[in-house]
């Protein structure tokens, strides 16, 4: 495995492919399997059960929860967290035969990917029915299924998912201070709201 060294720990259940790349201080737990091209970042955890398809793209810090799924041509952002048996689908319009009755091959049919943005967390058992993607900082309420694109700071659920509430990057739902303004009560940090999206007004001071 390309970057494979000391600092990435593989239990022996695993099976990751030889041509997977695996940054440093990442580990792959028990049963997990990380397909051929697959790039995972530095300091992620794999956990058990855990599917990487073959070159699917995570950054650094990314987490997968047990028996998480993300089929190619997924790509996480860093810090993204996949919670437990959550699927990332690759395809639009799914057979197992072609109209004719042939079983499908690779060649019938083009797999379409979910892009998951920075510090964006996927509830369990989420799906996210691709082609979406989900904006930075962004929560998918456990066992809602995501049909469109999710915007920045959003808290989607349902099925299919829609917007709830605005969270921040501690993942906590903000409060409103204003007619177009929020806050969240965990960092201080302050937004604007705009023709339906959420914009970082200005940092503030975590709490102690």
């Amino acid at each position: 495995m390309t970057g494979y060294g000391d600092s990435v720990r593989v239990d022996r259940s695993a099976d990751v492919d030889e041509r997977a790349t695996i940054g440093a201080g990442t580990t792959i737990w028990h049963l997990a399997q990380v397909r051929e091209e697959a790039v995972v970042g530095a300091g992620c955890t794999v956990g058990r059960g855990a599917y990487v398809g073959p070159g699917v793209r995570m950054g650094d810090g990314c987490k997968l929860q047990n028996y998480a799924l993300v089929y190619e041509p997924a790509v996480l952002e860093d810090g993204v967290f996949i919670g437990p048996a959550a699927v990332l689908t690759n395809d639009l319009y799914p057979r197992a035969v072609t109209p004719d009755g042939a079983v499908k091959t690779g060649d019938d049919w083009q797999a379409v990917g979910v892009t998951i943005r920075t510090g964006a967390a996927i509830g369990a058992r989420a799906v996210c029915v691709a082609p979406v993607t989900v904006g930075r900082w962004a929560t998918v309420a456990a066992g809602a299924v995501v049909t469109s694109d999710v915007p920045d700071f959003a808290l989607v659920a349902g099925v299919p998912a829609r917007r709830i509430r605005w969270v921040g990057r501690a993942g906590v739902p903000l409060e409103r201070t204003g007619p177009d303004r929020w806050r969240c009560p965990t960092t201080g940090d302050e937004f604007t709201e705009a023709d339906g999206v959420l914009s970082e007004a200005s940092p503030g001071t975590p709490r102690g």
